[in-house]
């Protein structure tokens, strides 16, 4: 048996098969008891992150067969241990990284999947800087390395991860040009940012009259033809971290395709002899080694955190939806038209 008593439901949102925002479905069923050595976790804060608008096309590289729960990452208490799991984490606040099955009112994590967090910082804010705030820290500074003084360029620099990574530089002495649409312009200039129009058709050639003599490094989730000119954008000795395939994500076909062509052209401008490198960046690297990988995430994690309680990361939460409201909040997502991350929280019964 289970320690302590928990809700005998779970409200969760289905994603069925390919269909727009308007075709998840509230669900409701019965809370399984916790395995052995499994925790119970009420989710407090998840988010809406990219992955789950290609999950619901069909296009996310390693996406489960249909119908699942999406819900990329969660922030939650412990409300329940199964046998052999420790008590003392009940009624403890933790975050996890699950890549589907989040957006649920409760859910079952692994205790080794738990991620600690300070119980005075708020969920939601945590949950914005969780994946993205781990994602734009390794980016920054295990795959790019840049240091104070450099400069970098930051596509979609208003997102969940771009508005994270553009801080992050900018506290670290890093000059960043970030490319938005017009409406974000106003809010990357408080952040330090150089901003530069990403429907310009120019908009390559407006980064290098930005800066002519090249940058340090690229950070591009666009794929796609436009790989080659952030490519071209490098210095000497700088880097392209590709992380994304966003200009596929409404191709019919494959999902694995286009970051198989991508990872060939990297592989090729590798080869080159210029000195410039080129990196496809994947959260999940290194997840074979379980005991390795969660300590990286724990320590970077860590690192981010403190920062958004010192202040010097605002966490960039564009709007709160209750769980019942996720087509609101994954059609908000999509719009393109907020800046920061769309998070989901409990219902006002649930909380």
């Amino acid at each position: 048996m289970s320690n302590n008593i928990v809700t005998s439901n779970i409200t969760e949102i289905v994603l069925p098969g390919k269909v727009e925002p308007e075709g998840l479905q509230v669900a409701t069923r019965d809370l399984p008891s916790p395995d052995k050595g499994q925790v119970v976790l009420r989710m407090e804060a998840t988010g809406v992150s990219f992955a789950e608008q290609q999950m619901r096309r069909g296009k996310y590289f390693d996406q489960p067969p249909f119908p699942f729960v999406p819900g990329y990452d969660v922030v939650g208490t412990v409300t329940a241990v199964g046998p052999d799991a420790d008590t003392a984490l009940v009624g403890r606040r933790f975050a996890a990284i699950t890549k589907t099955g989040a957006w649920a009112s409760h859910l079952l994590v692994d205790p080794a999947d738990l991620l600690p967090v300070p119980q005075d910082l708020d969920p939601a804010a945590v949950a914005t800087v969780l994946v993205n705030g781990i994602t734009a820290w390794q980016m920054l500074y295990r795959t790019a390395e840049v240091r104070s003084g450099g400069t970098i360029v930051v596509l979609g620099a208003n997102g969940g991860v771009g508005s994270t990574l553009v801080q992050l530089a900018r506290h670290a002495g890093i000059s960043v040009i970030g490319t938005a649409s017009p409406r974000h312009h106003a809010t990357l200039r408080e952040l330090g940012v150089t901003p530069v129009d990403y429907r310009d058709p120019q908009m390559y050639e407006r980064i290098r009259e930005i800066a002519p003599d090249g940058v340090d490094a690229v950070f591009d989730h666009i794929g796609g033809p436009g790989v080659s000119e952030s490519w071209r954008l490098l210095r000497r000795g700088g880097t392209l971290v590709s992380y994304g395939t966003a200009a596929t994500k409404d191709e019919d076909g494959s999902s694995q395709l286009p970051v198989l062509k991508l990872f060939g052209q990297l592989a090729m401008w590798n080869s080159l002899p210029n000195g410039r490198s080129a990196h496809f960046y994947n959260f999940w690297a290194g997840r074979r080694c379980p005991s390795s990988f969660q300590a990286r995430l724990r320590a970077d994690l860590t690192q981010v955190l403190q920062l958004v309680a010192e202040g010097a990361l605002t966490p960039q939460i564009a709007a709160q939806f209750p769980l019942t409201e996720a087509v609101a909040a994954l059609t908000l997502a999509e719009s393109h038209t907020v800046a920061g991350k769309v998070v989901i929280v409990p219902d006002a019964d649930q909380a």
